[in-house]
């Protein structure tokens, strides 16, 4: 755990946000790229980006609220921390509602823009989730593995315990899943199905990380409350990836 990277005078370079920063302009830069040899506008492809992280991260606070809020109405106190949290899937359905929006306005067929966007939000969770080991939250449960990490004074995760470093188990889940749906988009040519595969997949994988954390982070029935969430967004992607065999069983 390294909160602090970096200090000079009285200028601090926190780990958590130097990292979802360059996760944010890796994103971009990959999105640009995928851009132009989709001949999108550029300027268009820019302006639709930066409102979609603006809902993105809106939408993750948001989230945060509504699967915190027992917590909140027990301590009210909490809400000052709001800027210390955030939902991925919040962030998500933000950004996903920005981009279709901002499609729906543009011409755009949204599903193909999902497709051309979508590499870029594993690649930038990927960088998030280091920033999440350096700031020492999303932390995992107790270990006796040798992959086990000990945090120490950390304000998150317990100190001088072997845990799961789930954050480091996520990042690589993240960029795997950049480098796969890149590979996939090279040959797919059917809209919606990159977009369809990432919920597919990231959801599975969200849900079996969530058995190795052990932050406070909601529950609903059984389940954490992402790991609820994900139930939903597998559906939802399976739906989608299929959606033209289920239109066609309609018709007969």
């Amino acid at each position: 755990m390294k909160p602090v990277l970096f200090e000079f005078s009285f200028i601090k370079i926190y780990g958590y946000g130097l990292m979802i920063a360059i996760g944010i302009i890796a994103a971009l830069l990959l999105l640009s790229y995928r851009s132009k040899k989709k001949n999108y506008n550029e300027e268009n492809i820019w302006d639709m980006a930066i409102i979609a992280i603006i809902f993105g991260i809106v939408g993750g606070k948001v989230m945060y609220i509504i699967t915190d809020i027992k917590y909140i109405l027990q301590d009210p106190s909490i809400l000052k921390n709001v800027g210390n949290g955030f939902v991925i899937y919040g962030a998500v359905l933000g950004g996903v509602l920005a981009i279709y929006f901002y499609s729906r306005k543009k011409g755009w067929d949204a599903l193909s823009t999902f497709d051309l966007v979508v590499p870029s939000l594993p690649l930038a969770q990927g960088f998030g989730r280091i920033g999440c080991f350096l700031a020492g939250c999303c932390y995992g449960s107790a270990t006796s593995l040798p992959i086990g990490v000990v945090f120490k004074n950390s304000p998150f995760a317990p100190s001088n315990v072997h845990i799961h470093p789930t954050q480091i188990y996520s990042s690589i889940f993240d960029f795997i899943l950049a480098i796969f749906l890149l590979w996939y988009a090279g040959r797919e040519r059917k809209n919606g199905r990159i977009f369809s595969l990432y919920l597919i997949i990231y959801s599975i994988g969200r849900f079996l990380i969530e058995f190795l954390r052990d932050d406070p982070r909601g529950s609903v029935f059984m389940f954490s409350t992402s790991q609820f969430i994900s139930l939903f967004v597998l559906l939802i992607g399976v739906l989608l990836f299929n959606v033209q065999k289920i239109k066609e069983a309609l018709r007969k």
